[in-house]
């Protein structure tokens, strides 16, 4: 375990591809980098060692979800999450933000008071404050803290998304006094603004001027086209601090990942490995893998050649087919784990390219495929 205080090193680029390390008391983070998703405490069907194993070296969690269940109480009476759930990764913890927006029929948003949730579990009220979101993840002990922020719907009215920006630069100003001095976890603003440049530029320049330790853009992968998402990549990342880690929320597929890499971002995170291995999708080099079709009833090779983890290559495609249709748990468990050492083994093979000066080459060969 590292002794450091939170810091970020930049040590290579490709173009705008960037190498880089995320040092943390609980140890590095080599960028760019994915995050397995743990919303409730659990990055769900995975034990800790296989995440561990998989080459996962930080996983997300929430702070709206926690609040509701089990409740905050619960969890710092035990001396934080990493102890509640068996955790020896750095955490970053989302601020409650995006719920603000997928709960937005049971959320009141007030400037000063902040999120007033009813819970989606029993309707009873909870109040985010900026200052309670922090409050919550330092209880947490979370390694990596977001501001609270309004993360709006996709829309195109721009009036709508400048308002939410001067709320939500409020936010973040009232998140950094909570947070205070504490040198050993990171603090992140939230780049808002939708798909207009001027808008997200605006955003970026108050949260510079308040100073984080890290800037993610939110507000994306909310149902805008990927090329979209790209041409605000485009725009955006040449102007954020060149020494900070840069992070896109809640993305996504690899060929996201490719083409966000290619642009200058070192973090991300999704569900999608996750949810797909419990609906039956497979990620591979050679493409997603439907398991449910009955086509790979009398496919006996394995998902992946290469996968020792949990000796996933033992495991033939038909089998899984007969998991999946039997509604077997075992089947979630194993692709699961196959998509999570996936999205890893990606990364891991984004990091030398871009070590080697080749990641262009490597776009073109797998931009298509995966």
């Amino acid at each position: 375990m590292s002794s450091e205080n939170f810091s970020f090193n930049l040590l290579n680029e490709d173009h705008l591809a960037r190498l880089g390390k995320i040092n943390t008391h609980r140890g590095p983070i080599d960028t760019p980098a994915f995050m397995p998703v743990g919303t409730q405490g659990t990055v769900k069907s995975v034990f800790m060692d296989d995440l561990i194993s998989s080459g996962t070296q930080i996983i997300l969690s929430n702070t709206y979800h926690l609040m509701i269940r089990p409740g905050i109480e619960r969890i710092k009476r035990v001396g934080g999450l990493h102890k509640f759930m068996n955790c020896r990764l750095p955490i970053l913890t989302d601020s409650g933000g995006f719920q603000i927006m997928s709960l937005s029929n049971l959320v009141k948003i007030d400037e000063k008071n902040g999120a007033i949730f009813n819970s989606h579990i029993d309707g009873k009220k909870f109040v985010l404050s900026p200052e309670e979101s922090i409050r919550i993840q330092k209880d947490l002990n979370s390694d990596i803290v977001m501001v609270l922020d309004e993360c709006p719907k996709l829309t195109s009215d721009k009036n709508k998304l400048s308002q939410s920006i001067k709320l939500s630069i409020n936010w973040a100003e009232r998140s950094k006094k909570e947070f205070g001095n504490n040198f050993k976890k990171g603090l992140f603003g939230i780049i808002q603004g939708g798909i207009y440049k001027d808008l997200r530029l605006e955003s970026l320049e108050s949260l510079e001027k308040i100073d984080f330790d890290g800037y993610a853009l939110g507000g994306l992968a909310v149902g805008e086209t990927q090329d979209q998402m790209f041409k605000v990549l485009d725009e955006v990342t040449p102007s954020m601090p060149k020494n900070k880690p840069r992070y896109l929320m809640g993305v996504g597929t690899p060929s996201d990942i490719l083409g966000a890499v290619k642009r200058g971002i070192d973090m991300f995170d999704c569900v999608m490995p996750t949810r797909s291995g419990r609906t039956g999708l497979a990620f591979t080099w050679e493409g997603r893998l439907n398991l449910r079709n009955s086509k790979y009833q009398k496919e006996d090779s394995p998902i992946n050649e290469s996968m020792n983890l949990r000796h996933l290559k033992l495991y033939s495609k038909s089998y899984i087919n007969h998991l999946i249709n039997s509604n077997e748990i075992l089947a979630s468990m194993i692709l699961t784990i196959n998509n999570i050492s996936f999205y890893q083994q990606l990364m891991n093979k984004i990091r030398e390219e871009i070590k080697n000066n080749t990641f262009d080459d490597f776009y073109t060969n797998y931009i298509n495929v995966i």
